[in-house]
Formats: C-alpha cells, structure tokens, sequence
C-alpha cells in the first residue's frame, strides 16, 4: 500500500505534496493522487513524481492515509463513491472548509478514522497556518501525525472543540484575501497620493511584511506596536482617524464573522 494518497490534486494538495516531500516525510512513489481533470492531474504527477489515478476508490484501497482535497460542493458525491472501500485501520484527512466530522464519519459509514483540518493558501509558500480537529474514532497518533503534515507547510496547532474551526476558517482560512484587499488599498491610495504604482506596490510589500515581522519578532502586542508609531498631531494619526471614521475595525471585524457564518452553512451541505 502506498503510505499517502490524495483525492483531489488542486493547490493545496500540491502544496502539501511539495512540502511533506521536501520535508522528508514522504517519498514521491509513497504517495498516489487521484482527480477529475486529467490535465491537474498530470501537472502534479509531472511536478512531484508521484504516481496519478483517475479512480478514486483505488485511492483508498491503495492507501493507508488518505487526504480529501476537494471542494465542500463535491464531498458528497466522493464520500458515497469511495465508502464501500473504507476500513477502520485509515486515516481520513479532511481540508474541505465547513465539513463537520460528523459528516465526514457518516459518508465515510459512520466509523472511520477522521480528522479535520483548516489549513490556508500560502502554504504554497510553506507559510500556512493549519488548525487540526479529530472525530471520535480518532487517535491521539492520528492527530499527531496529520499536525506533523502541516508543520511541512507552515505552522499546525491543535484543537479540542470542533466549534472553533468555524471562526478559524473565518479568520485565517479567509484571512490572507483581506490583506490581499488591504494591500490592494494602500497601492490605490499612494497611485492616488502621486506614486507610480511599481513604487506604490513595493512600498506596500514591504511594509507589510516589516510589520508582520515586528509583530512576531518583538511578541509585542499590536496595539503597542501601533501606538509606538502614532504620535500626537502626526500623520498616522491622521490616517488612522480617517479609517476609524470609516468604520475600519468593526468591519474586518463582521467580515471574519461573515466568513464563519459561511462555514456553518458549507458545514450544513
């Protein structure tokens, strides 16, 4: 049996993949990859050299852990497909957001070994943040080795209490599109000020990425970090006035609570 498989061979599966290979914690030809696209799975067995299907029950006949790497529109559809082939000695690891573990165990016929994880995009960067979950035909060592998976690809960290993968789906599940947005905003606005949008974009890059960086390399929280740049009658605070007046923080704040209120919907089917 190969040790690793993947229904699904989308971004995330192929960011995975090149981490856990890259890490040492798989072999190419340990891992077998199974999707719909013939030309996707062609690109991942071409990248990675890892060895594609179009089956997805041989997927997991073939497989001793197995990764569900499709949409929650789909999971449906792959659940009562690959069900007849399950067995209680594979793990099942879940990146579909809003797909409860009682879900997944009860498409995949009520006692399979299931974890539920939240992973984000710019684990393509091997800069994710992953939040992992267990059913409860789980093991400790299947939580512990799907953690181990993700820390291939940024950070992992587990949770006791399924209601919580909802707000972290919300918050860094949907979170890199807001700093997308944000920065896609403070180009807009020094184009606007009167610089050329090359200068515009690399001031807006680097300073993100400065701030996240003082933000992790200090531990200080961030309302000092901001305050230590807001000085009485001075410029950021100007602006910072103006993003109030604008409504700034309440509405990231009902964005996030947006997007978890999409997971619990996704979750629902």
């Amino acid at each position: 049996m190969k040790k690793l498989g993947f229904i699904g061979a989308g971004n995330m599966a192929g960011a995975l993949i090149k981490g856990l290979i890259a890490a040492k914690l798989y072999r190419p030809q340990d891992i077998l990859v199974s999707d719909a696209l013939p030309a996707q799975l062609a690109k991942i067995k071409r990248a990675y050299k890892v060895t594609g299907t179009k089956d997805n029950c041989e997927v997991v006949r073939e497989s001793q852990t197995i990764v569900l790497a499709v949409k929650p529109q789909v999971l449906n559809q792959i659940l009562a497909e690959i069900q007849p082939e399950v067995t209680k000695h594979q793990l099942f690891i879940s990146i579909a957001a809003g797909v409860t573990l009682r879900r997944l165990e009860n498409g995949l016929g009520g006692k399979a070994r299931v974890v539920r994880v939240m992973p984000n995009t710019p684990a393509l960067l091997g800069k994710g943040i992953a939040v992992v979950v267990r059913g409860k035909h789980a093991q400790p060592k299947d939580e512990k080795l799907t953690v181990t998976m993700f820390r291939g690809v940024g950070e992992a960290l587990a949770v006791k209490d399924e209601a919580l993968m909802d707000p972290v789906t919300g918050l860094s599940g949907s979170g890199p599109a807001y700093v997308y947005l944000f920065a896609e905003a403070l180009i807009a606005g020094g184009v606007q000020a009167g610089l050329d949008a090359k200068v515009a974009t690399q001031l807006t890059y680097q300073t993100i990425e400065g701030a996240v960086a003082m933000l992790k390399e200090t531990g200080k929280p961030a309302k000092e970090l901001r305050d230590m740049v807001t000085s009485p009658g001075g410029t950021t605070l100007a602006g910072l006035s103006r993003l109030a007046e604008g409504g700034f923080t309440d509405t990231v704040v009902a964005g996030v609570a947006a997007a978890t209120h999409r997971s619990k919907e996704l979750g629902q089917g």
